[in-house]
C-alpha cells in the first residue's frame, strides 16, 4: 500500500536523523568532551587529538542549530567564547556511557591483540 509506506519513512526518519548524529566520530567527540562541563574551541581541539580547526568549528556550529550546544561569547579582549550541552546534548550522555561501554568491553587492548581490527586506534591515544 502506498500510504503504508509513507508511514514507514516518516516513521524512520527521526531513526536516521540520530544515526547521522552519532555516527559521526568527531560530533562524539566533541559530545564527550563537554559532558564535563564548558570549554573553549582550543580546549575542546587539544582533548580531541588530530582534527582540523574546521572540522570541530563545522560541527559546533551544527550541534549548536540543532539545539545540542549553547555558544556563549564574552565581551572581553581578547574575545572569548565557550560551549557547553544543553539539556537536550545531556540526553546524549546515557549513548556515549552504552559506546564507552561497547568499547571497553569489545575492543579493549587485550581484545584487539586476539582478534583483528578495522579500526585502528586514533594517533593521539596511542
Amino acid at each position: 500500500m502506498p500510504g503504508q509506506e509513507a508511514d514507514t519513512c516518516s516513521t524512520h526518519a527521526p531513526m536516521r536523523r540520530a544515526m547521522s548524529l552519532i555516527g559521526d566520530m568527531w560530533t562524539l567527540m566533541i559530545v564527550y568532551n563537554l559532558l564535563s562541563g564548558p570549554r573553549r574551541f582550543g580546549e575542546l581541539r587539544e582533548a580531541m587529538g588530530n582534527v582540523s580547526p574546521k572540522t570541530v568549528s563545522q560541527r559546533l556550529k551544527m550541534l549548536e542549530e540543532d539545539g545540542f550546544v549553547d555558544r556563549h561569547a564574552f565581551a572581553e579582549i581578547p574575545p572569548r567564547v565557550e560551549y557547553q550541552l544543553t539539556q537536550r546534548g545531556q540526553a546524549l550522555a546515557d549513548i556515549l556511557e552504552a559506546i564507552r561501554q561497547f568499547s571497553e568491553r569489545y575492543l579493549s587492548d587485550g581484545e584487539a591483540a586476539s582478534q583483528p581490527s578495522s579500526v585502528a586506534p586514533s594517533p593521539s591515544c596511542q
